[in-house]
């Protein structure tokens, strides 16, 4: 198959000012990401500038110097950009940052960007930037939307020129770490561990060493039982320990550059720690110190809950499990784990608070995860840009400390001084030949890693900046662009699901409106409506969800006239004739916000259609059909939400539109 090259195409420059600085390169370091760095900037020279340029060693006065100078300013990843004299030096602390260096030269190439007098000076904000992939090894890719799986096939490993182009594509955005397969591990990746998938393994890695990224593989929690024969999986069990210790061993002899894994225990039916009566500490130091003397890291996910909940029970509550199952083990873990905690305490909602456990533990490494695989926000058919959600999550406080206290400041490491933190993404693609099914899509996976790299980055930003590298268009493409983008989220939110409710879909897949598909399930996900009133309350004399929050924040959502409305029905249970502070009714809200939803999808088309012309023919059409199947799939939202509601109350539309009955 054949596939694009997302915002690394490089389209050919008519004429372009800064041109005469790429008829030299001087190269006074060696290394992989060097030899990747030469090979990135050499394509970008001979596709964007029709310009032959030749590496060579010795001292040039002009022309592109590429140099490693070892400076605390830019930390291990960092670079700087600098014209003097005719002569650009990209140069990094090591040589990673020379390759994430480049990528910027090249960008500012492709922007068309004047480069004398050029001066950037960067450093990421988080040190670990990491994608999950949900692959499986059958091919498919649990929760994807974007084809199967361009890692596996028929439980094999694939590598060909396509992983070449991946690691191009994310190390082009600073990511530096990815697991390829599905925290899920089941059938044959169980058997990742072992010495079948060496080889293919060990070629992922060796293109992923070149570009910067580790390479991660998720665990099975009881493979001692399934791959190695033993008759328990108990962690403290020294010949469990002893499996792990020798298993892991050979298998980073194998492949070098497997930095790390990724472990989902004790959640959804994985095995875990529980079934011995351990704690989740246990499990994760167990690992830890088998992978500890090669600076193997484990990340342990935090997504552990009662999936066999009744719902007749008021009281016990999803959104309190990750809190309560960790926050008692906060100083048990060792050094080399890494909790990694999704950013809502339920499960990648269109809206949810921002989980109370990010910052309550100073003693213990945290990763926040977020998806921008669209699982429950549209599933890449919508567009909806994630990343003002995103920056939302980063910039709540969480008052976990007297300064510094925002999630930003926890998962970059300022809050409590640590280096085994960051940010991780459950990513998007796939082998369809865009990479992310929806061409839209790409900007969620763009926008993340910008992002990860520069938490102080603007939403608008990062939209603008991708429209310019996508559609290399004029500023029509990228006004309308950047503006379709910015709307997308906040009415996909006013067509789905009210005031912070969520889960109003259909059961096992997550699509398409189902307001009561999860409300008599096992899975804890509610919306509580009655014919008078609906929500959720969470407050001390509800679930208690809201004392798990430092104050203010706990008193700000436990009060009715305090909590911020956008999630007020995550938080309280009130009657439909509620008074918003817009002055409607909970009601109406619900009612207007759905017919809205609808008119800015039209909106949306409208600005998509204006730029037509400006548009390769192939990607506006498959573009449009997507925007064409939003709006119908918006409308049926609108319509099922609305009848729903309305059938439930008896309460008509102040403004006696179409509400079926």
């Amino acid at each position: 198959m054949k596939w694009e090259q997302a915002w690394l195409d490089y389209k050919p420059l008519a004429s372009y000012q800064s041109r005469d600085y790429f008829t030299k390169l001087t190269v006074r370091a060696r290394g992989k990401c060097i030899d990747t760095a030469v090979t990135e900037l050499t394509k970008a020279c001979k596709e964007i500038l029709n310009i032959e340029i030749e590496a060579v060693d010795e001292y040039a006065s002009e022309g592109i110097l590429l140099t490693v100078q070892e400076t605390d300013e830019l930390g291990e990843e960092g670079y700087k950009i600098a014209e003097k004299l005719g002569l650009i030096t990209v140069s990094g602390s090591g040589e990673v940052g020379v390759l994430y260096g480049v990528f910027e030269l090249i960008k500012q190439v492709k922007l068309g960007n004047a480069l004398k007098d050029i001066k950037i000076s960067t450093k990421p904000d988080n040190p670990i930037r990491i994608l999950n992939h949900w692959d499986n090894m059958d091919g498919s890719i649990e929760r994807g939307y974007s084809g199967d799986s361009f890692f596996f096939e028929d439980d094999t490993i694939i590598v060909n020129d396509r992983t070449v182009d991946y690691a191009r594509l994310v190390a082009s955005i600073g990511i530096n770490a990815v697991v390829i397969n599905n925290v899920n591990v089941r059938h044959a990746a169980k058997y990742l561990v072992d010495q079948r998938y060496y080889e293919g393994l060990g070629a992922i890695g060796d293109i992923f060493a070149g570009y910067g990224i580790d390479l991660y593989i998720s665990l099975n929690f009881a493979a001692p039982i399934s791959v190695g024969g033993l008759s328990t999986a108990d962690p403290l069990d020294e010949k469990v320990s002893e499996w792990w210790k020798n298993q892991l061993a050979r298998l980073h002899d194998a492949v070098p550059n497997l930095k790390g894994f990724l472990v989902k225990a004790d959640s959804e039916g994985e095995p875990g720690p529980f079934t011995y009566n351990r704690d989740h500490a246990d499990g994760a130091n167990m690992l830890a110190r088998a992978v500890k003397s090669f600076g193997g890291k484990i990340i342990w996910r935090c997504f552990v809950y009662n999936c066999q909940q009744d719902w007749r029970d008021l009281k016990t509550d999803r959104a309190r499990a990750g809190y309560d199952n960790f926050l008692p083990l906060d100083g048990k873990f060792d050094d080399n784990v890494t909790l990694q905690i999704k950013n809502g305490p339920m499960d990648f909602q269109v809206r949810e608070p921002v989980s109370p456990l990010i910052g309550a533990m100073p003693k213990t490494n945290q990763i926040l995860e977020v998806q921008i695989a669209q699982e429950y926000t549209g599933q890449q058919k919508h567009i909806c840009y994630l990343i003002p959600m995103f920056k939302e999550i980063l910039g709540f406080r969480t008052y976990c400390h007297e300064s510094q206290d925002t999630v930003a400041d926890v998962i970059s490491g300022r809050t409590y001084n640590q280096r085994q933190v960051g940010i991780a993404a459950v990513v998007n693609t796939g082998n369809d030949a865009n990479w992310t099914g929806h061409d839209f899509a790409a900007a969620n996976l763009y926008g993340f890693g910008r992002l990860a790299w520069n938490m102080s980055l603007t939403s608008e930003a990062i939209a603008n900046e991708w429209s310019r590298m996508t559609f290399n268009g004029s500023d029509i493409v990228t006004e309308n662009v950047t503006d379709i983008l910015m709307k997308s989220w906040p009415a996909y939110e006013k067509y789905t699901s009210p005031l912070g409710i969520g889960w109003m879909v259909n059961p096992s897949h997550h699509f398409g409106p189902n307001v009561d598909g999860y409300e008599y399930d096992r899975w804890g996900t509610y919306h509580r409506a009655t014919f008078e009133t609906i929500g959720v309350d969470r407050t001390p004399n509800g679930t208690g969800y809201t004392t798990q929050y430092n104050e203010p924040n706990a008193g700000m959502y436990e009060e009715l006239t305090s909590c911020p409305e956008e999630l007020l029905l995550f938080f309280h249970k009130v009657p439909y004739i509620h008074q918003l502070s817009t002055g409607k009714t909970v009601i109406q809200h619900i009612y207007d916000t759905h017919f809205e939803g609808v008119e800015e999808v039209a909106s949306m088309i409208e600005s998509w259609d204006e730029v037509e012309e400006h548009i390769d023919s192939v990607v506006h059409d498959r573009v449009k059909q997507r925007m064409q199947f939003q709006m119908a799939h918006a409308k049926e939202w609108r319509d099922v939400v609305n009848t729903y509601f309305y059938r439930k109350t008896g309460i008509v539309d102040a403004q006696k539109r179409l509400i079926h009955s």
